[in-house]
This record gives C-alpha cells, structure tokens and sequence, in this order.
C-alpha cells in the first residue's frame, strides 16, 4: 500500500499523445491485474485503445513514481452501438484500499458526460462488480456471461445517469 503523503497526478490522454512510456506502463499494468492476478489469458490489446481516451494516474512517494490507476474511455459506436463506454478500468496492487478505483470510475464518467451528453454508458463488467457500477446509475442488461474465464455482466447508465 502506498503512503498516505503523496502525489496524485491525473492525466487525460489521447492515445498519440500517449508516450512510449506511458503506453508501456499501462499495457504492463492490464497485464499485472488482468492477466495473470486473474489468471485470464486473453488478449488485451484488442484495436479500441487508438480510438480510446485514457485517463492515468500517477503517483509519486519518497521519489518513486507509480502508474497507480487507468481507464479508457470511448466513443459512441465505437464499442457499443449508440452508447459510450468506459473499460479497462484497474488500480495497481500497490494502490489499492484508497478508494482509487470509484475515484477512476467518477472522473470517467465525468468525461462521457461532457463529450458525449446524449449518450448512454454501456460496460461489459466482472459480475462481482455488479453493485460496485449500479452505486454509479448503472443498470443490468441481460444475463451473467463468461468472457475470457471470468463471469461477466452487461450494464447500461442511462445519458445524464446519476452518481
């Protein structure tokens, strides 16, 4: 767990101006929690990270800087017909218990909300997070699924949802 003084550095970033970097540290931290912690082999980088805004979070303590947290966001018709979406959203296992991750979830769908007013959010989430996006306005869509080893759950906010 990081310390309780340090740095907290939001950044938005379309995916060009992303730097090698950055983009490593990203794709190395999916991987981290994604793929092996899980224990889900599949393949993450999977063509919508160039459409993607990614929002990352950076922390820095007693010198050390740390890819904290991440999520993408995308537009309407990129992934789900007529509705935005945000994914890929994850905390390093060095950053967890701050409550980093509904902070991630609040600033991405801030952005949706700003860009694309008129469009409902559609996520495809862990089951086990069921209650975790409908706190946010989210609401169920069909029946659990498996994807890629793991139970998940189709979910839709409303355009203008509550948080």
């Amino acid at each position: 767990m990081l310390d309780a003084l340090l740095m907290r550095c939001w950044q938005w970033k379309s995916f060009q101006a992303l730097s090698l970097d950055e983009l490593y540290d990203v794709l190395a931290l999916r991987q981290e929690v994604f793929v092996v912690e899980q224990r889900s082999i599949y393949q993450d980088v999977d063509g919508f990270d160039r459409s993607a805004e990614h929002l990352l979070l950076h922390t820095e303590s007693q010198g050390t800087r740390l890819l904290a947290g991440y999520l993408r966001v995308l537009p309407p018709g990129a992934k789900y017909p007529q509705a935005s979406s945000l994914g890929r959203v994850v905390t390093s296992p060095r950053a967890r218990g701050q409550g980093l991750g509904r902070e991630l979830v609040t600033r991405g769908l801030a952005r949706l909300d700003n860009l694309y007013p008129q469009a409902a959010v559609h996520i495809g989430a862990q089951h086990y997070l069921q209650r975790f996006y409908e706190g946010f306005g989210f609401q169920t869509q069909g029946d659990v699924y498996d994807e890629d080893g793991i139970p998940h759950i189709d979910m839709v906010r409303p355009a203008g949802g509550t948080r």
